[in-house]
């Protein structure tokens, strides 16, 4: 087996198991569940196959809606985030991205930060806008992607900085 698969399968589990037995429960605020398995669209490799990260995505959404009870939610805030992915990564990174010897390494730590935090933000927006599902409400909504966004971009940053290579 090829090591970055490895890698790939056992972020994949201990991203599912800590999203789901330790943030599932936070309820920080009443409201507050950080997301940090965002983190995992982070670190997938950025010259992958894009239709097996897909089909990884739609089954990391759907495995953390299986514990989590949320309707498919996560399933369709992860397709879209590992859909808009390479649009996000040209928008952070510039023309950098369409080059073969892309890394992250190659990139500043204010570029890395805004890539999570926009992969966090369209998570958030499509997750709490479709669980409430009322434009009406969209100040609750703004109210949970921003509070959530917060929590989740921070623990994110955390997980990255202290789970990744030190070459990045």
């Amino acid at each position: 087996m090829n090591n970055t698969l490895v890698i790939n399968i056992l972020r994949f589990v201990l991203l599912v198991i800590t999203q789901v037995l330790i943030f599932n429960n936070l309820n920080f605020l009443g409201f507050i569940n950080p997301f940090v398995y965002v983190v995992f669209f982070y670190w997938y490799p950025i010259k992958g196959n894009r239709a097996i990260f897909m089909l990884t995505a739609f089954l990391l959404g759907l495995v953390i809606d299986i514990f989590s009870d949320t309707l498919a939610l996560n399933a369709l805030a992860s397709v879209t985030i590992a859909y808009a992915r390479p649009a996000i990564m040209r928008f952070c990174f510039g023309v950098n991205y369409d080059f073969q010897s892309f890394s992250f390494k190659n990139t500043t730590k204010v570029q890395r930060i805004t890539f999570l935090a926009l992969l966090v933000l369209l998570h958030h927006l499509i997750f709490f806008s479709f669980e409430i599902l009322s434009i009406a409400h969209i100040l609750l909504i703004l109210k949970k992607v921003f509070a959530t966004g917060v929590v989740t971009l921070i623990l994110c940053v955390l997980f990255s900085s202290l789970f990744s290579p030190k070459s990045e």
